[in-house]
Parts: C-alpha cells; sequence; structure tokens
C-alpha cells in the first residue's frame, strides 16, 4: 500500500477504514468518528463551532443558518494535529457543508502541509453510490479485493431484504429534523423503498429541504419516522417530547393515532452516506414489516416506537 500515512475529514470513511483493516494509517479524525471506539483515541484534527449537545434542534438551526448567512465555517481545522499527522490522503465530502468537513477545510488544509497529499472526495447519494465508494477506496488503498469482498457482503445483507415479497407497502414518511422540519433526503428515500415502504415527500439523490406541518398532514403517511441528523435515538425520543408530542396538528395525523411513529438512531445508521446504512435498511424492514423481519437482529437502540397516548 503506497499510502502510509491517512486523515479522514468523514466519519463514514473513518468507518469504511476500518472496516479495511488499515485504521494504523489512520493519522487524525474529526471530532464526529465515533465509530468504532478506537477512533476517539485518534488526534482530532476537525471540530465543530457548534456545540450540538448543549442546544435544542431550533438552536442548532438557527446558529448554523446565522454562520452560513455571514459566511463562517462550521468547522476548523487543528493546524498542529494536521501538520503531525502529515497525511498522503485526505478523505473528504462535497455532499453537504453542515454536516461535515467541507471544500473551504480541505483548501485550508493544503495552504498548511507542505507536502501535498492526495485529496479524494466521497460524494455517494444513493446506496448503489454508497457501495461504490467501497470500491473506489479500496483501488486508492490497494485493497481491492478485500473491497470486493466488504462489498459483496453488504450488497448480500441489501438482497436478503429486497427479495421479499411486499403484498402491501405502508406509506413512509422520514423527518430529518424536527424544528424546523426538513425532509429525509439522498439515500433515505431508497433505503425505505428497498424496505418495502412507499417513500413520501421527498426523492432519492435530492438534498433535504425543509417543508411544513401541511406537507406532512396533506401526504397521509402511514409510519413516521423521526432520524433527526447526528442524534441517537434518545435524543430523538427526549426532541420528541418537548416540541411534538403536545401540538395539535401533530396529533391530528393518522399515523400519530395510530402510534405509528419511531426514532431511530440516525447519527449510526442514517445520516452519513456509510456502509452501516445497510443496517438502516435492516431498521426499516422491521419497522415497516414487523411481522415479516421479527427474526433479523439490528442493534439494541437502533430504533424506538413512541406512544404518543
Amino acid at each position: 500500500m503506497s499510502v502510509k500515512r491517512i486523515v479522514s475529514f468523514l466519519p463514514s470513511a473513518t468507518e469504511l477504514l476500518y472496516e479495511f483493516g488499515v485504521q494504523d494509517y489512520l493519522y487524525g479524525v474529526t471530532h464526529e468518528c465515533k465509530y468504532p471506539n478506537d477512533a476517539t483515541k485518534k488526534p482530532c484534527i476537525i471540530n465543530s463551532v457548534i456545540n450540538s449537545d448543549e442546544l435544542s434542534s431550533k438552536e442548532i438551526d438557527t446558529v448554523t443558518c446565522q454562520l452560513l448567512k455571514d459566511g463562517k465555517d462550521i468547522f476548523v481545522i487543528n493546524e498542529e494535529n494536521l501538520k503531525n499527522a502529515n497525511p498522503d490522503l485526505i478523505i473528504s465530502q462535497e455532499t453537504c457543508e453542515v454536516c461535515a468537513a467541507y471544500t473551504n477545510q480541505v483548501n485550508q488544509a493544503m495552504k498548511i502541509l507542505e507536502k501535498k497529499p492526495i485529496v479524494h472526495s466521497m460524494d455517494p447519494h444513493n446506496m448503489k453510490e454508497i457501495m461504490e465508494s467501497v470500491t473506489k477506496l479500496g483501488e486508492i488503498l490497494g485493497y481491492k479485493e478485500k473491497a470486493k469482498e466488504i462489498r459483496n457482503s453488504l450488497e448480500k445483507r441489501i438482497s436478503n431484504i429486497q427479495k421479499n415479497n411486499f403484498f402491501s407497502k405502508p406509506k413512509v414518511l422520514a423527518i430529518e429534523w424536527i424544528e424546523p422540519f426538513f425532509t429525509a433526503g439522498h439515500w433515505i428515500p431508497e433505503m425505505i423503498e428497498v424496505a418495502g415502504g412507499i417513500n413520501m415527500v421527498s426523492e432519492t439523490g435530492e438534498h433535504s429541504r425543509r417543508f411544513t406541518m401541511n406537507e406532512i398532514i396533506k401526504s397521509n403517511p402511514d409510519i413516521i419516522i423521526l432520524m433527526p441528523c447526528g442524534f441517537d435515538t434518545k435524543r430523538t425520543i427526549l426532541e420528541y417530547d418537548k416540541i411534538l408530542k403536545n401540538n395539535e396538528a401533530w396529533n391530528s395525523i393518522n399515523a400519530v393515532k395510530n402510534n405509528k411513529i419511531f426514532a431511530v438512531d440516525a447519527n449510526s445508521f442514517f445520516s452519513k452516506p456509510s456502509i452501516r446504512t445497510v443496517e438502516g435498511i435492516e431498521i426499516l424492514a422491521k419497522i415497516i414489516h414487523p411481522e415479516k423481519f421479527k427474526s433479523l437482529t439490528t442493534s439494541k437502540n437502533g430504533f424506538a416506537q413512541i406512544h404518543n397516548n
């Protein structure tokens, strides 16, 4: 392997590097690289100026919008850690400047580093592109066979869900942010379709966007899945209880009346274009068709049903 020193500006890339078994070549990560746990021990090169643990959904949105409006960066580079990492390869993304380090941080890194590294951008917008990102990174690392092995295993799991005959497909609405409401775009609509649901409002490949309570009511979903970007199941339920539980318009929706509302661990399985989106599909399958996928094993806190009454 010609690449000996890697810096990841992208949590999904960090996860994949561990899957390839090249973590000893990883010399820098971001504050969001928390899986596997060993990644948290790596030097942190990218930090966020927003402490999302201390802010509500609305406050996070307000601060983010203001930073973008003012042309300020959401992410900052630790120059000393970057120089010490001295990477041959930086892995970044151009999908979303809110979710992870973006073009600005790559440009800054290139100015800081004397020895210019290869820059590889991972920008999947659907499941096929997520699978292709495994192959591409395998080629860069010189691990083509390992990439094929990883990809085949993931595609087999997807096929195990997809091959089922879904005689009835419920209408599913995924919500990526609660206050304000954002649609779940990119790979999420496809994940829902693979898991045997009819995705409402958004389309595969498109960016998430703001939408209204009226759009939610009009879509009349059978199932609502809450997946605020970067939140786990517990945090999502806390937000739900504060913001939506006693909202009159919300409580008029059939899915809410029927207790067909679910919170998922978005940070682990949905927010990032990582190989763990495959478990996200398995989680969706268990939510959408519980009778069919009862024996399918997923992570303990991967999802939870919310009972509104």
